[in-house]
């Protein structure tokens, strides 16, 4: 892949993995990724901030083959899908110094085994000058790990902010150019990764909005050259606000606990309540933890496997727990054979999340019409609840 130019002396070395399809073993990467580099050249040196994952080092080399010197390399976060080819990139310059923060410092030498001489802290809000282009570096905190921080360059009002707006997306288009396929991935990578952080993000946006930018580069996926687009999604995936929906995911074995989530289904619709369900026997978990950005209630399905959830309730439950959405109310519905603890399995997987519990209804067997009747009293409480509450918004 070809250094690719955004502004005069600024440009991309997109390494894109189009055939990568799982993150950490973890997060479903169902459009690939790119991992993005970027050159800055000045009228006396010359920065390349991040490198690339090892495993595609090579398209990184390549553009770089024609660059006779770099004088320093900025690793923004210490994660090896960013910093995974800095030995590499500092063997081939011997001379160039290695930027970063203070935090990352120690991640690097245990990380990467950099040698400790090649490192040179910056502070936050430190510049270094370039000639004619000047580095600012912002720390930013939690983005997702402690030590990452952005590089600004003002002359250009363009912000490098690695992981921070990023998206998961492989493509070869420099710049957005389909918003709606955009905002999806960049939901999908702030859903996965960024949600646990959510109140930080919101300090680290107050910080980043006293600088002047007309351009953001990410790490992953395409550059913002209308960087309102990527700040108003985060601005609303940060606030307090969440939209009159539930998200129910939920699992059958017998058709019990299946019967009682699509009454509870139709209910809630008829009481003007949205409804995402998610079969966990099938179902992609991104676009679980998608559905829960803007989610109010929580409404969890279970039937029961030896007196407790059903492992893959257990895993959803537990993964909600730590990405912390900002829901405000939950529910639990299920059924058992003999004798269940699932409601109180589930109720003590989920500390994270400071809800208001609406209910439960547990059935033993086929549900039948109190079953139903309770079903129906809890529609009607989750709807009168997000009528009443100011931060829901109607969809």
């Amino acid at each position: 892949m070809h250094a690719r130019k955004i502004k005069p002396g600024i440009e991309a070395i997109c390494c894109v993995h189009w055939e990568r399809r799982l993150f950490d073993s973890l997060i479903p990467l169902p459009d690939g990724t790119s991992y993005n580099a970027y050159l800055v050249r000045g009228e006396q040196a010359t920065a390349l901030i991040d490198t690339t994952d090892p495993a595609l080092q090579g398209e990184l080399l390549e553009p770089l083959a024609s660059v006779e010197k770099v004088d320093y390399v900025v690793s923004q976060h210490s994660e090896q899908d960013h910093s995974g080819s800095l030995p590499i990139v500092l063997d081939r310059y011997p001379s160039a110094t290695l930027l970063c923060s203070q935090k990352a410092r120690d991640m690097l030498l245990s990380h990467l085994q950099i040698p400790a001489e090649r490192i040179r802290v910056v502070a936050d809000g430190e510049q270094i000058a370039l000639g004619g282009k000047t580095l600012q570096f912002v720390y930013t905190p939690w983005v997702h790990w402690p030590e990452t921080m952005c590089t600004y360059l003002p002359e250009d009002q363009c912000l490098f902010s690695c992981d921070f707006f990023g998206s998961h997306l492989a493509t070869t288009d420099l710049f957005v150019t389909d918003p709606a396929r955009v905002y999806e991935a960049a939901k999908r990578y702030y859903a996965e990764i960024m949600m646990p952080f959510r109140s930080i993000i919101t300090k680290n946006l107050d910080k980043l909005s006293v600088l002047d930018f007309d351009i953001i580069a990410p790490s992953h996926g395409p550059v913002y050259d209308k960087p309102d687009f990527i700040l108003d999604a985060y601005r609303d995936w940060t606030s307090p606000n969440t939209k009159n929906e539930v998200v129910l995911p939920y699992i059958s074995m017998h058709g019990s606990t299946e019967r009682m989530v699509k009454y509870l289904m139709d209910a809630l619709a008829a009481q003007g309540v949205s409804v995402q369900a998610f079969d966990l026997a099938v179902t992609d978990i991104g676009k679980l933890a998608m559905a829960l950005v803007d989610a109010s209630t929580l409404i969890v399905g279970t039937p029961t496997v030896h007196v407790g959830a059903h492992p893959a309730v257990y895993y959803a439950a537990h993964l909600a727990n730590l990405l912390r959405p900002k829901l405000k109310y939950a529910a639990i519905i299920g059924s058992y054979g003999w004798s269940s603890k699932a409601i109180e399995q589930i109720a003590g997987l989920i500390p994270n999340l400071k809800v208001e519990v609406l209910g439960t209804v547990l059935q033993k067997g086929i549900p039948d019409a109190n079953t139903f009747s309770q079903l129906h009293e809890l529609a009607a409480a989750v709807a009168k609840k997000h009528k009443e509450d100011p931060n829901v918004l109607p969809k």
